[in-house]
């Protein structure tokens, strides 16, 4: 793995041997950025179910302020901190917190945490026929305090797998949809509640 742009460009980081860490693969982190843009530059960026870094240290090296990355697996977490180390990007922008997502998510919410970009890349669910996702990626969407961490015109971006179908629950908006393989990406934004009988504002696209 490495990472594909800004000032890390080409820095090659590691991932443990096994099934126990399933990284973002170049090309679709490729199609992601190059969605985003400069999008992320000068954001604070919360990064869920970090793993070791790929999306985290991406954002990081393509300008964003700063990154609060989740990763529950202090195995993971210390791949993470070397991964770090490799990329020579400064460890004074990153908070790096070793707990379950689903416990850090109403923390930061308490603390009033805002971040402009999400990024969320969690374990593929099961293939769901008839029956509505149980899957990692829904339980993200489902969680009521997540878009209470978006700044206005914040993005959440989620990355499951074609066989997961995933349901929105009313407080998100896609605003756009990538496919690559078994991978789908979906750029969501937060539904702003609006005076009665006034649509949504919807803040601008990347």
């Amino acid at each position: 793995m490495r990472i594909i742009g800004g000032q890390a460009a080409g820095r090659i980081v590691r991932v443990p041997e096994g099934l126990g860490v399933r990284p973002m693969p170049d090309k679709v982190k490729l199609a992601v950025f190059n969605s985003l843009g400069g999008f992320v530059e000068g954001l604070d960026v919360l990064d869920l179910f970090s793993g070791t870094g790929a999306l985290g240290h991406e954002c990081l090296s393509r300008g964003a302020r700063h990154l609060v990355s989740v990763e529950r697996s202090e195995k993971h977490a210390r791949f993470y901190r070397r991964n770090l180390d490799l990329t020579g990007l400064s460890p004074q922008s990153v908070e790096l917190r070793v707990l379950d997502v689903f416990t850090a998510i109403p923390q930061l919410h308490t603390a009033g945490r805002r971040f402009g970009l999400i990024v969320a890349d969690p374990p593929y669910g099961e293939k769901n026929v008839g029956r509505r996702s149980e899957s990692l990626a829904q339980k993200l969407l489902d969680q009521p305090q997540l878009p209470e961490l978006l700044s206005p015109g914040g993005l959440f971006v989620l990355g499951h797998t074609k066989r997961d179908t995933l349901e929105l629950p009313s407080w998100w908006r896609e605003r756009r949809q990538l496919r690559h393989g078994d991978t789908i990406i979906r750029f969501l934004e937060r539904v702003e509640a609006s005076p009665a009988g006034s649509p949504p504002q919807s803040p601008a696209a990347p």
